[in-house]
């Protein structure tokens, strides 16, 4: 059996042109150090020799970075690459590591809140990474604490938004749904129902009670919830009266059984307010199945900004999920750096004007 050949080293290559081994690791590490000639010299015949170039192993040890970051999400790791929010925020995270020449490590936590106990330590702690962004999770999660007890630089976006010393990237979700359920108010309308994803690592897919959402853990959603029922209750509307659904997994099924549920239980409802677009977009096609004219019998509000939904006419609140997680990069890179950037960044909104809020059905209530 032959031997396959042997791989040549920065030793053999330094012998080959007659130069220094730190001028050979120069041209991987410091290729400013070299002309151009020489640099092109030195990887040439690397790439003859079969030399891979240094060992990332050894290079981490001698400057004490990973070259990476870690993304902490409370999602399954497809989600990252199926929901547009997330995979406009995952792009926005790219182009900061780009810019900081680091790879980016994905962790997700999952959804269903029974992961036993060691998981969270020993994924987090696994991570060969310079810092993280924590990307939505709930105050109480498992894995934020094992993050946090890894003392690396963190930055977290969205949530958890409060009762942390951790920087921060964000939207006041809390004030940024207002303006739409104001539309729905101005137009008319106090039958009134909301869809949510999930308010907790604990799952509940059904109603949401005032004492699940006050003790809810995931802020984004509470936030959302709180900043509509706010403007109803302005408009003289009880929110005891103002049925909410949830939904712990945020997928087209669930959208889908959601809307269902809420408008079969509650028929006399003349308007939906939705916290992300995919369940606005279920409740479009609910109602297309039905035959109920939008807005005409029924009216509907998202959140996100997404295309599609933008694309179906639905009134909604754009948010910048890509400059999110390039921002949330950029923060991090900064504290890698030791610097110390501003602790608590919030970033603005838009309503994007559709077609999807009309008086409701019968005139104004």
């Amino acid at each position: 059996m032959n031997r396959p050949a042997r791989r040549g080293t920065l030793a053999s290559i330094a012998a080959e042109l007659g130069v220094s081994r730190t001028t050979v690791s120069n041209a991987y590490n410091r290729p400013d150090q070299l002309s151009p000639e020489l640099r092109e010299k030195i990887l040439r015949t690397a790439q003859r020799l079969g030399y891979p170039g240094p060992d990332p192993t050894a290079r981490s040890l001698r400057t004490r970075r990973a070259g990476a970051i870690g993304v902490l999400l409370t999602e399954e790791l497809t989600y990252a690459f199926e929901d547009q929010a997330s995979v406009e925020f995952m792009s926005g995270v790219s182009v900061a590591c780009g810019k900081m020449e680091s790879s980016m490590l994905l962790i997700p936590a999952g959804v269903d809140g029974s992961a036993p106990s060691a998981k969270p330590t020993t994924l987090v702690n696994q991570a060969s990474v310079d810092g993280f962004v924590v990307y939505s999770v709930a105050a109480d999660d498992p894995f934020l604490a094992a993050v946090v007890n890894r003392n690396l630089p963190t930055v977290v976006c969205d949530q958890p938004a409060k009762d942390h010393q951790l920087s921060f990237v964000g939207i006041d979700d809390h004030a940024a749904i207002q303006p739409v359920v104001q539309q729905l108010v101005e137009a008319g309308h106090r039958q009134v129902g909301m869809l949510c994803i999930r308010l907790d690592r604990e799952p509940n897919n059904g109603p949401v009670s005032l004492e699940r959402l006050a003790g809810a853990q995931m802020h984004v959603q509470r936030s959302r919830i709180e900043g509509a029922l706010e403007v109803l209750e302005k408009a003289g509307v009880d929110r005891a009266s103002v049925p909410i659904i949830e939904r712990h997994i945020n997928d087209a099924t669930n959208a889908r059984s959601a809307a269902e549920e809420l408008l079969t239980t509650h028929p006399e409802l003349t308007a939906v307010v939705c916290t992300v677009d995919s369940m606005a977009l279920a409740v479009a096609e609910l109602a297309a199945k039905k035959g109920w004219k939008i807005p005409e019998q029924l009216s509907v509000t998202g959140f996100d900004g997404i295309p599609q939904a933008v694309d179906r006419g639905i009134t909604t609140v754009r948010q910048p999920s890509k400059d999110k997680g390039r921002i949330s990069g950029e923060v991090l890179a900064q504290l890698i750096k030791g610097e110390e950037p501003m602790p608590r960044t919030l970033l603005d909104t838009a309503v994007v004007e559709g077609t999807s809020i009309a008086a409701p059905r019968g005139g104004t209530c």
